[in-house]
Formats: C-alpha cells, structure tokens, sequence
C-alpha cells in the first residue's frame, strides 16, 4: 500500500453546513472502503489547511477515484502528496546512480 497526505481545505458549503460533518466523514469512509483506500487518521489543521488526512491505496488510480469522489461532494479542495515511508525513502536513495 502506498501512503498519502490529503491537505484539505473546506469549501463554503463545509463551512455553513458543518454541524453535517460526522455524516459527510462517515460518507468519505464508505468511499473509501469501496475503492481499497484505508483512512488512517485525519486531522482538524490550523494554517493553510483546515484538514489533513493520512490514507493508504493500493495504488494511484485508487487514490485519484476517492480523491474526486471526496470533491464531487462539494465540501473539501484537496491537494494529494505521495509519502514514502523511511524504509522506502532509504531503498530509493540507495538505487540512485
């Protein structure tokens, strides 16, 4: 399973229906158990972003699927950063040539 950051920004309509945010997160969880994507934690944020959630997908195409679907909802903007674990970080640093 490959490892990304949601940074999250709330939308307008987030903001003024926010009360509905449990039922929007339990949404989000059931699309993501549908496409192979595991919500690992998520984050209320203070700065540039409102949220950041920590997820594992099995591969891009997976987390592209719930990515959209999270943004067809109307409630978040979302930019998608892919980690690499230090494991992986050390495996790729010691292939370079």
């Amino acid at each position: 399973m490959s490892m990304y950051m949601l940074l999250c920004n709330y939308t307008e309509q987030a903001v003024r229906n926010m009360k509905e945010m449990p039922k929007r997160r339990e949404a989000a969880n059931e699309k993501a158990k549908k496409l192979g994507v595991e919500i690992k934690a998520a984050y209320l944020a203070l700065g540039a972003h409102d949220l950041i959630v920590h997820v594992e997908a099995p591969n891009d195409e997976s987390i592209a699927k719930f990515v959209l679907s999270l943004a067809a909802m109307g409630n978040l903007r979302t930019t998608t950063v892919r980690c690499f674990p230090e494991a992986e970080f050390e495996k790729i640093v010691g292939g370079l040539v």
